[in-house]
């Protein structure tokens, strides 16, 4: 049943269902996830007893275990399906999440938040024995050509999002995935847009968010929330819940126009092939300041019939009528498999709905276990071909013929998606945010190591999660760089990479002095 049908059964908003749904992987086997105490247990029954009586039952018993196993279940990370909510509440407006906050900060509960469901890292966004706080309800999107501005709740992703805003040739700056939804903003966020306009954080106007004791706050540059709107650009999900984005609104064409230009190219990955790709991305990061241009550049490892097979290629795009030689001529001249280079709309940059988007690799598979890990680079030629012999090798010892049976691997990505000094700029003039610091110019790379595993695996073997460790100690960030916190582990401490990593301390500890968060909701450390 899908979600939009599920919708019409409910008369309100709050899925309960007591620990007899317990999943049978979990009665076998309680380390997949996090149990909590029989104390957070009951602590998290008396929220849910509470808000089942403040906004009220479902429509029928039938469309409670829908809805709640849908929503479990829609995690894109296999591992966050295996937790077990105490209840769900499913907000439809601000007041509803102030209810529900309350309700949870005053029984001492833990808890979670679900936008788009797409977080790669283990219980970062669901929780067992807690209460998790579903925005599938809460998709509206909406722009005002007077201010120029987009405004959108947390539960929309960015394929529907362009959908819905393409017929006034506007767009968010918001993620390179249309399944992806809005928790990318709190993180930073990347765009295909991003060298004109900064990070997707950066283009924050006005933010709706809900404290940790329930009250809500509208945070904006100029006003009393001025720290607490800056902190909210990288400050990931410690510093309250979002319920609504107002955001500059991107001015990308209708569906019948063509302002972009580029495309795929799928390379002959041979190895000489790959390093003069390597190459071209850390010249590229070095050297190019256009901010009409824009990239990514994967090299991918797949398990196709038991054997490894190589998949390399860039997306290439630039705001104009052709792809400029002095600053994509290096990736054309490497010999292609494939070239899909030609005018684009945005809707083809980024598809509406749920169409594959030629600039990622999986889009939007779900149901297999996933992990990131993350690095960021100057443009030194050495640290990019370091970071792809490391690959390589992580590859030839968990992805062979013989290992990858073992290993459950069955795809390894190592990202490039540069950060041009154009974007930087364009960040600084938006107010700044929290993952730089004033002095920042230096353009740089984010790179990532991502790993998919066979279907039905659910935990990473020790073996494999020491050698992506590995990575990890071997392509070192270069100094004075932030982790990207939508793209690291679990275990690195993005937020103390931030140049702004004091600002940050203090602005959580001014809105949460208790430590509420961090000791009650999964996510990143270091506050």
């Amino acid at each position: 049943m899908s979600l939009s049908a599920l919708g019409s059964l409910l008369l309100a908003s709050v899925l309960l269902v007591g620990s007899t749904t317990a999943s049978a992987a979990a009665a076998s086997d309680p380390s997949l996830f996090p149990r909590r105490t029989s104390s957070s247990e009951s602590s998290a029954q008396q929220a849910c007893t509470h808000l089942q009586s403040a906004l009220g039952p479902i429509a029928s018993a039938t469309g409670n275990a829908a809805l709640y196993n849908f929503t479990v279940h829609n995690a894109w990370n296999l591992q966050n399906t295996l937790y077990q909510p105490t209840c769900i509440v499913f907000p439809r407006a601000a007041a509803d999440v102030q209810t529900a906050m309350r309700a949870i900060y005053t029984a001492g509960s833990h808890y979670a938040v679900q936008a788009g469901s797409h977080s790669g890292m283990q219980g970062w966004n669901t929780i067992q024995d807690g209460v998790l706080i579903s925005f599938s309800q809460m998709q509206n999107v909406s722009y005002d050509a007077s201010r120029d501005s987009i405004t959108f709740e947390p539960g929309i992703h960015w394929g529907n999002a362009t959908a819905q805003l393409a017929q006034y040739g506007v767009a968010p700056v918001g993620g390179r995935v249309g399944d992806v939804g809005t928790g990318l903003l709190l993180g930073g966020g990347v765009s295909f847009l991003s060298p004109s306009y900064g990070f997707a954080a950066d283009n924050f106007i006005s933010v709706d968010v809900v404290l940790v004791d329930g009250r809500l706050v509208t945070a904006t540059a100029t006003n009393q929330y001025a720290d607490l709107f800056r902190a909210l650009k990288g400050g990931a999900n410690r510093f309250g819940i979002v319920t609504r984005y107002e955001v500059r609104a991107a001015h990308v064409g209708t569906p019948e126009e063509t302002p972009f230009y580029g495309g795929l190219v799928l390379y002959n990955a041979t190895e000489s092939a790959n390093v003069a790709l390597v190459k071209a991305v850390a010249k590229y990061v070095k050297e190019v300041t256009d901010p009409n241009a824009s990239m990514v550049t994967t090299l991918t490892t797949a398990i196709v019939n038991g054997l490894p097979q190589q998949y390399t290629w860039s997306f290439l795009m630039y705001n104009g009528s052709s792809l400029p030689p002095s600053i994509f001529g290096d990736f054309l001249a490497i010999p292609a498999l494939d070239s899909q280079i030609g005018a684009l709309t945005w809707t083809r940059v980024l598809p509406v709905g749920d169409e594959p988007s030629p600039g990622a690799a999986t889009n939007s598979l779900r149901g297999f276990t996933q992990h990131f890990g993350g690095s960021a680079l100057h443009g030194d030629e050495e640290l990019f071909l370091n970071a792809y012999t490391r690959y390589k090798n992580f590859t030839e010892t968990f992805m062979s013929a013989e290992s990858a049976p073992s290993s459950g691997l069955n795809l390894t990505t190592l990202w490039f998606t540069p950060v041009l000094a154009s974007q930087i700029e364009q960040g600084r003039l938006n107010g700044g945010n929290s993952m730089l610091s004033g002095s920042q110019t230096t353009p740089y790379a984010m790179a990532m190591l991502a790993e998919q595993f066979n279907a039905g695996l659910q935990e990473i073997p020790a073996s494999v999660q020491d050698g992506m460790d590995l990575w990890l100690e071997q392509v070192p960030r270069s100094e004075g760089l932030p982790i990207f916190v939508n793209e690291c582990d679990a275990k690195q401490n993005a937020f103390a990479s931030y140049g702004e990593y004091e600002f940050l301390k203090a602005t959580y500890m001014k809105y949460d002095p208790g430590r509420y968060n961090v000791e009650h909701q999964q996510g990143p450390m270091g506050l």
